[in-house]
């Protein structure tokens, strides 16, 4: 059964959205300003400290709105103006309040509506994890519930910055952190450093060595610390040492004293082969859709869903669509209430084969896709050999690729230091 989910939000910026508030809180109105100068009772209305917004010219008269106050301040304008002033639309709560005295029912269930958001804006309904790729959504929202930082925590529980500081500290790949709440939303970004291979760090007395991994010519090498033991153009094999984290100490007679170990560090370039075979069925099995279908609407909120009674799927096969809308009252401003739904469409599957044609189309996107995960890992492709062949169930593509990649693993090294005369003398005691 294949689901996928969509999410449909449609909404403006908070900024927009508070200042519509407002003016619909102290109520304004919608005018017809016409005259000798409309364009200096304009200005007037600037050098008052009058606000006119949604300003339309219609030819040969203006239509603005202006707030109660504002337009009781008018009548000296359009004096002086020569303007005439008409008002066409009163809008806003002041106006609407002598209707709703009536209404006392409506008040009520307005202002239960009114505190039920205050209340909920206390807290935290959904996480938002963004930039994170090796470390999974879940594995963070695992990490945040070990914190008590869930869906219906409090805001003012949470501490930003200890919050940032403790998903760094827990997970080293992590090297940048911003939280921030944005109304009931908790958004969190974070940064992600490329993953580095183990390092085995050394003892008191020992190194580390660069040893090779696998079979090949070495293109070049670039050492930082210990002694290379190979050159461009040599030929190593799997096991071989690289660069010896042993630095030897010569006496005045050119023989070894002692070592100085420390860990070998070099950029060491190996050119090297590359098999992949990838198997691909000959037959395959497609799916016809009937077009039957059943939808099935449900109302979760938080963990707890509720079925409305509709009919239950009662296809052989089907796949699920599932669709949801998160309320969102204001712009992030979520609550814990999902209105969603499951659509199930029912098909059959049929058998078919793929032409050669088809498979050949197939095993290039794999190819692409291979060779695309190679180039993010560094490796450069100097050459490929690619052949597809067909036995009695499978198209068989075989790629070979000659690259030149980085090499080079860190192991303890197995170079001793050498007996002194002190030494000997000791151990014949």
């Amino acid at each position: 059964m294949n689901s996928g989910c969509v999410k449909c939000v449609k909404y403006e910026s908070s900024e927009a959205f508070m200042e519509k508030l407002i003016h619909f809180l102290r109520g304004y109105v919608k005018i017809k300003v016409w005259g000798y100068s409309p364009e200096r009772f304009m200005n007037l209305c600037g050098n008052r400290n009058i606000l006119l917004w949604n300003i339309e010219n219609h030819g040969s008269y203006n239509t603005v709105c202006i707030s109660i106050s504002g337009f009781r301040q008018l009548r000296t304008i359009t004096k002086k103006t020569k303007t005439r002033v008409v008002i066409l639309e009163k809008k806003g709560l002041p106006f609407l309040l002598p209707h709703m005295r009536k209404r006392s029912i409506f008040l009520i269930g307005l202002l239960g509506c009114l505190l039920f958001l205050h209340g909920m804006s206390n807290y935290i309904w959904t996480i938002e994890i963004v930039g994170n790729r090796s470390v999974t959504t879940d594995v963070l929202m695992d990490f945040l519930a070990e914190n008590e930082i869930v869906c219906g925590s409090k805001k003012k529980t949470l501490e930003i910055e200890q919050l940032e500081k403790a998903i760094r500290e827990r997970f080293d790949i992590v090297t940048w952190t911003s939280a921030r709440l944005d109304g009931t939303k908790l958004y969190i970004q974070i940064k992600e450093n490329q993953k580095a291979p183990p390092r085995i760090e050394e003892k008191d007395g020992t190194g580390m060595d660069l040893q090779a991994t696998k079979e090949g010519t070495v293109v070049s090498i670039v050492t930082r610390s210990g002694v290379p033991l190979v050159k461009a153009k040599d030929q190593i094999e799997p096991g071989d040492i690289l660069v010896s984290g042993a630095v030897p100490i010569y006496g005045e007679d050119t023989l070894v004293k002692e070592y100085q170990f420390c860990r070998a560090d070099a950029d060491i370039y190996l050119q090297c082969g590359r098999h992949y075979e990838e198997k691909l069925p000959v037959s395959y099995q497609y799916k016809v859709y009937s077009g039957e279908e059943i939808k099935a609407p449900y109302v979760r909120n938080f963990e707890n869903e509720l079925w409305l009674p509709i009919p239950k799927n009662t296809f052989a096969r089907s796949d699920c669509i599932i669709s949801e809308n998160r309320i969102e009252p204001l712009p992030d401003f979520y609550l814990p209430v999902v209105f969603g739904s499951y659509r199930y469409r029912e098909y059959e599957l049929t058998e078919k084969k793929y032409t050669p044609e088809q498979a050949k189309t197939l095993c290039a996107e794999k190819l692409s896709q291979i060779i695309e995960t190679l180039q993010e890992k560094g490796v450069q492709i100097i050459r490929k050999n690619v052949k597809i062949e067909k036995d009695s169930a499978h198209y068989i593509m075989r790629a070979d690729f000659t690259v030149v990649e980085k090499t080079g693993t860190l192991v303890r090294t197995k170079a001793e230091a050498p007996e002194t005369d002190e030494l000997k003398e000791a151990k014949e005691q």
